[in-house]
């Protein structure tokens, strides 16, 4: 009986010496979101969870706030985000905001056909002023990188997941802060035109340093809810 004592005494004492302790840091408290993003927020391989490390913090913000609040629909983010406050939610997009990581080079996939891939750069780059359809790189400047401190940039993310963004924006299964400038834009263009616009953006490398732009030219051409003064430099 005593040698038995002796060796669960010795196996406890082992065991939390082996174990070191886990430290309490928003990087290790935010494992879990790696699990579908990827390692430190990078993106993941299956084509859908998008990069978030190095978005700027105040979309990445809007985007939690979102998912808690019901303007974006999937059930196991606002199940993860339900009980959060606005503070903690501010903690964690500046975590992931602050990541300077390279972008890996874009996943192969079948080539666009040459008039097609015209076609959807040629919205990207200069929009359609006929419908009043701005160009992307107005909003989300001349790289595509996006601008501080609210704007996304629109490179280095899957095609299924563009595609799946425009189509929840023209449904209205997708909503930003109002008034919401992405749902006027996605609503505008036909769906064959989100296909190959998010075709071609998800054929483009990033360029490096990838980090948004500090401020825009100019105004942006349509109001969007929570966006600045985009021809200033957030502080």
């Amino acid at each position: 009986m005593k040698s038995l004592l002796a060796l669960i005494l010795l196996t406890a004492v082992f065991s939390a010496r082996a174990a070191p302790p886990v430290p309490d840091t928003i990087a290790q408290r935010l494992q879990a979101c790696t699990g579908c993003h990827g390692k430190e927020g990078r993106a993941a391989r299956d084509g859908y969870y998008p990069r978030i490390a190095g978005k700027p913090a105040d979309y990445l913000y809007h985007q939690l706030q979102g998912f808690r609040d019901g303007r974006r629909q999937y059930a196991l983010m606002t199940g993860l985000l339900d009980p959060l406050s606005d503070a903690y939610l501010r903690e964690i997009a500046a975590y992931f905001s602050s990541l300077d990581l390279p972008y890996s080079p874009p996943a192969p996939g079948p080539a666009l056909p040459a008039a097609l891939a015209q076609r959807g750069e040629a919205l990207v780059r200069n929009g359609d002023a006929a419908r009043k359809l701005p160009a992307c790189t107005q909003c989300h400047g001349a790289t595509l990188t996006g601008v501080a401190p609210a704007i996304p940039g629109l490179l280095g993310l899957p095609r299924d997941y563009l595609v799946a963004q425009l189509g929840a924006w023209r449904t209205g299964t997708r909503r930003a802060l109002a008034p919401d400038c992405m749902a006027q834009v996605a609503q505008a263009l036909a769906a064959d035109e989100v296909s190959v616009v998010a075709q071609w953006l998800a054929v483009q490398r990033v360029p490096e340093p990838a980090h948004p732009a500090a401020k825009l030219p100019a105004a942006l051409p349509i109001t969007c809810g929570g966006v600045p003064d985009v021809t200033k430099v957030s502080p």
